[in-house]
């Protein structure tokens, strides 16, 4: 990463294996005698057993300084040693405690070349606040030990930190009614290894509630999107100006003043209060009285780093940013009065309100020590990015199992690439020529994942197909062009007697359209980011309305379609709500309405929202408006649809085997070799190129069948020929494919033919009628037909273990050579047809066809002069030919083809090794004349004596075929 150039900071993040079901001591208990801890839960959790607040706690005894020690353990930079990019402990092989993964981490860092940033822990609370004594906090010195470790090993150039949580960073506050305030972790903020003050920042942003009738909405607050209300909750709501004492006061909306009494200094106990905690002294408070002396910490030494900062993607996630939806972890939690939903715009909405003040120089003073910003933003991480690719995580939850927790969770990947609403709005207004003062999309939120333009149209096309899609208004108002979104409160409730009458004396004329002329269902088509942008309908309908009528429109625009059903349902609602229209005067002095804001109208004893539609200046003030009903603006999302997606296939070289064998079928020609290859996955069609050097391959051809590969499993031993071997089994592994046992009838038609590699490109045909599967993939052969299409002469003895296999059949592909071809040393490359041939998906081999299906077979039946009486003398040896045709194997022929341009043989007479004669013959004897036998031998063979003979048929393209090596008897 460091050569691509990023910045890394190195977190660990410990995760807790603890099962449900388990019987572990559970120190949240009496004595830490209930067994059980909770399931998977937060490290924060980690603390001393029994804890703090428990009869039997160990807190604040030497107990817990002994348990802090012992989670810690002894391991010292001494006890690593490093070579390479490789770092191996030397201390005690009992030690596995937190310094020495984080001392191994820190060295396998250093190894790595280093990173700008080293965090020596993260989020631990529950560790950090254990006592030993009123005021010691043993786990805190260990932390600033292994800071020291830590920097002795990466050196100055590396800024080390400690991630603490939002609620640990600013002091320990025992809820135990002692009053003790302790800035517990001052000693590890002003060390002077420590380098920045890290908070994981998950500070709530919001109190909204359903309805519209609870604190925040009647404030004025629009929306729980809305920017401006959460950036006003950065220093001021919850943990700022108030706090809930309980969990009733939440439900009832009872808020208690954050105060300090006379001491006068309320950030001592305000999280939010970042600032003023970073330029204050810190001064402790045992039993609740402030002590006279300060800490260690200096006001403005240190730089702030969030690092971590963000929002679950689920509803009112800024209710309580820290919480995370996981049904197997005890600490799975839905943010405060969420209901459940998936609501991607609540976490954008998060993350633009809590990065854009931190920018501003107003909230972000210079520190008068190092001279930089109080937090230092560029270091400031979104939690959390996935460096798995979107949308395969999370849509192949047999890949990744955590898929479903993206969801509802805090991932940014697949989130964070789409573009603000009020971005995009902006950009389309400044396309369109406007200045950038005079536009105003404050009132915007939400994304856009895509959205694409496809014709020449004007800016203001592309916003009223974006107004309409996500419900939003455009007006002129004060000299700018202020776009807001529907759904907000109303700002002004009239009565009949604030309107003027208009010239025909109505003052207030009300309309209510058919439901003929209204949609029965609304139909919305748009596009899948997360399937490769393919379309997807959705549809909202109104089951109990006199009207049949069907609408359908089609939005440019990438979404899930689970937000894409809600906003179809909206604009359906609107439709049907919007059906009640008003018309009427209202007088100059309320000139401050504008189109798009929402007043009360009080008629017939009953109170409507109406929106503001257009309005007409004249003598007074001519109003349009239609009805609205804001909860039309809170609708849940459709039910989530999975992903249909297309696997990104990665092709290996294929397991090739070029095979020079007899001719197998009538449709080829003899000396064309074949081919099989096996691929998993299977690429659905190979390409075969060939060269006669290293480079200019041409394709010689394609095939699209995945043969039957596999190895010998065991040695294979010779056996006999022209019957059943019963005493060998053939054992083979395939890769894929399987086998069956057939008829010996089947079996004599050709059937379960098995090439067998006796030694480098030399194969044995070999026959099984019987095939039983012993093992997946395994097969052990039986009642064999060795040595057939003329290859008994190859036969190993035996063949070895691993030796290859290839199962004859249509799967393999003739190679369509030329008779020229053979003898020629070929380069092949052979892989998947939709690539090119010097991708790594192809295999390379050298190969040369050698014509084998030309070449003649043995001569068999030699006559053995013993058989016939004689006196030494003339010898005619007699032998029967053989044919290569694959017709020569019909029961009705009285005699084979010649399969030869003449036929020819040759006959050797052997002493031994070395040839003593060489016979020649146009016919299937030859005769060895008694002078021959006299010249060679001394005199002719008699009764008792042997002579060793090679007959071959010879072939016009290839010379001699395979021998038949005799001995005659006489």
């Amino acid at each position: 990463m460091k050569a691509r150039g990023l910045r890394v900071t190195f977190y660990p993040f410990l995760l807790m294996d603890v099962p449900p079901g388990n019987t572990l001591a559970n120190p949240y208990s009496a004595n830490a005698a209930t067994p059980g801890q909770p399931a998977f839960p937060w490290r924060g959790r980690i603390t001393c057993s029994p804890a703090a607040g428990f009869v039997g706690s160990v807190d604040k005894t030497g107990t817990a300084a002994t348990q802090v020690s012992a989670l810690f353990g002894a391991a010292t930079p001494g006890n690593f040693s490093v070579s390479g990019e490789s770092v191996s402990f030397t201390g005690s092989p009992s030690d596995w405690g937190l310094r020495r993964m984080v001392l191994h981490y820190a060295h396998l860092c250093a190894a790595a070349g280093g990173v700008d940033a080293f965090l020596i822990g993260t989020e631990m609370p529950g560790l950090t606040t254990i006592r030993s004594g009123a005021s010691t906090y043993p786990a805190v010195t260990a932390f600033k030990s292994l800071a020291a470790d830590v920097r002795s090993i990466l050196g100055a150039g590396t800024k080390i930190g400690y991630a603490a949580d939002w609620s640990e960073y600013f002091g320990h506050h025992p809820q135990n009614g002692s009053g003790d305030v302790y800035f517990h972790l001052d000693p590890l903020w002003s060390d002077a290894n420590i380098n920045f003050v890290g908070i994981d920042n998950y500070l709530p942003l919001s109190d909204w509630r359903d309805g519209f009738d609870h604190a925040d909405a009647l404030e004025g607050w629009p929306a729980i999107y809305d920017r401006a209300y959460l950036q006003a909750n950065i220093a001021g709501g919850e943990g700022f100006e108030w706090f809930y004492a309980s969990a009733a006061d939440r439900s009832a909306q009872t808020r208690t003043p954050i105060t300090d009494g006379a001491a006068s200094t309320p950030w001592v106990f305000r999280p939010k209060d970042i600032r003023a905690w970073w330029q204050s002294q810190h001064f402790n408070r045992p039993g609740g009285v402030e002590s006279g002396l300060a800490t260690a910490w200096v006001p403005q030494s240190k730089p702030i780093r969030f690092t971590e900062l963000g929002c679950p993607a689920i509803d009112r996630g800024t209710n309580q940013p820290n919480v995370f939806f996981d049904p197997k972890s005890s600490e799975s939690f839905t943010p405060y009065f969420s209901r459940g939903w998936r609501d991607d715009a609540i976490q954008r909405a998060y993350l633009e309100a809590s990065y854009l003040p931190w920018g501003d120089p107003a909230n972000n003073p210079i520190s008068t020590i190092y001279g930089d910003r109080m937090v230092h933003l560029p270091e400031c991480a979104a939690w959390t990015w996935d460096a798995r690719p979107y949308p395969f995580f999370p849509e192949l939850t047999d890949v990744w199992t955590d898929g479903p927790n993206w969801r509802l969770g805090h991932w940014l990947t697949g989130r964070l690439g789409a573009v603000s609403l009020a971005a995009l709005v902006r950009h389309l207004c400044l396309r369109a020529g406007m200045q950038e003062a005079l536009i105003d999309v404050s009132g915007l939120w939400g994304a856009v994942e895509g959205y694409a333009i496809a014709a020449l149209e004007a800016p203001r096309s592309s916003i009223s197909t974006l107004a309409r899609h996500f419900g939003f208004d455009a007006i002129e108002t004060e000299g700018m062009i202020r776009f807001v979104m529907r759904g907000r409160a109303s700002v002004l409730t009239l009565a009949h007697d604030d309107f003027m009458a208009s010239r025909d004396g109505e003052a207030l004329e009300l309309v209510r359209a058919q439901e003929t002329e209204l949609p029965q269902a609304l139909k919305w088509q748009v596009a899948r980011a997360d399937e490769d942008y393919d379309a997807a309908l959705v549809e909202a309908r109104r089951i109990t309305v006199d009207t049949t009528r069907i609408a359908s429109e089609s939005f440019p625009m990438a979404i899930p379609p689970e937000e894409a059903e809600r906003r179809c349902r909206r604009a359906l609602m609107e439709a049907w709500i919007g059906r009640e229209s008003a018309t009427f005067r209202l007088p100059p002095s309320r000139l401050a309405l504008d189109p798009a804001d929402v007043i009360r109208l009080v008629h017939d004893s009953r109170e409507i929202e109406l929106r503001l539609v257009s309005i007409a200046d004249s003598d007074g003030r001519g109003i349009e408006a239609v009805r609205q009903d804001r909860a039309a603006y809170d609708l849940p999302p459709g039910d989530p649809r999975p992903a249909s997606l297309t696997r990104s296939v990665v092709f290996g070289a294929p397991d090739v085997v070029l095979l020079d064998l007899p001719q197998l079928s009538e449709d080829q020609p003899a000396h064309r070799p074949t081919v099989a290859a096996h691929a998993v996955p299977w690429p659905g069609e190979m390409a075969v190129f060939r060269s006669a050097s290293t480079d200019g391959f041409a394709l010689l051809t394609t095939f699209g069948s995945r043969a039957r590969i596999g190895t010998l499993v065991s040695d294979f031993h010779s056996g006999p020929t022209s019957r059943f071997d019963l005493g060998n089994a053939l054992v083979v592994d395939l890769a894929s494919g399987t086998l069956e046992s057939v008829t010996d009838l089947t079996l004599f038609g050709g059937a379960n033919a098995l090439a067998v590699e006796t030694a480098p490109g030399i194969w044995e045909i070999v026959q099984a009628g019987v095939a039983e599967l012993i093992a997946t993939g395994r097969y052990r052969l039986t009642r064999l037909l060795r040595g057939q299409r003329g290859t008994e002469a190859v036969m190993g003895n035996p063949t070895p273990t691993g030796a290859r296999v290839a199962v004859l059949d249509s799967a393999l592909a003739p190679l369509p050579i030329a008779e020229a071809d053979l003898g020629l040393p070929w380069n092949w490359r052979i892989g998947p047809a939709a690539r090119a041939f010097s991708d790594a998906s192809y295999t390379a081999l050298a190969f040369m066809p050698a014509g084998r299906g030309l070449v003649p077979f043995a001569p068999v039946h030699v006559a053995q002069p013993w058989r016939t009486a004689r006196s030494p003398g003339d010898l005619t040896i007699r032998w029967t030919r053989r044919s290569r045709a694959l017709v020569a194997d019909a029961w009705e022929q009285v005699e084979v083809p010649l399969a030869e341009d003449l036929e020819s043989y040759d006959v050797q007479i052997l002493d031994r090794a070395v040839v003593k004669r060489t016979l020649t013959s146009s016919t299937t004897s030859v005769l060895f004349t008694a002078a021959q036998q006299t010249a060679d031998w001394g005199a002719p063979f008699g009764p008792g004596q042997t002579l060793v003979i090679r007959i071959y048929q010879l072939s016009n393209r290839l010379g001699r075929g395979d021998p038949a090596t005799v001995t005659l008897q006489f």
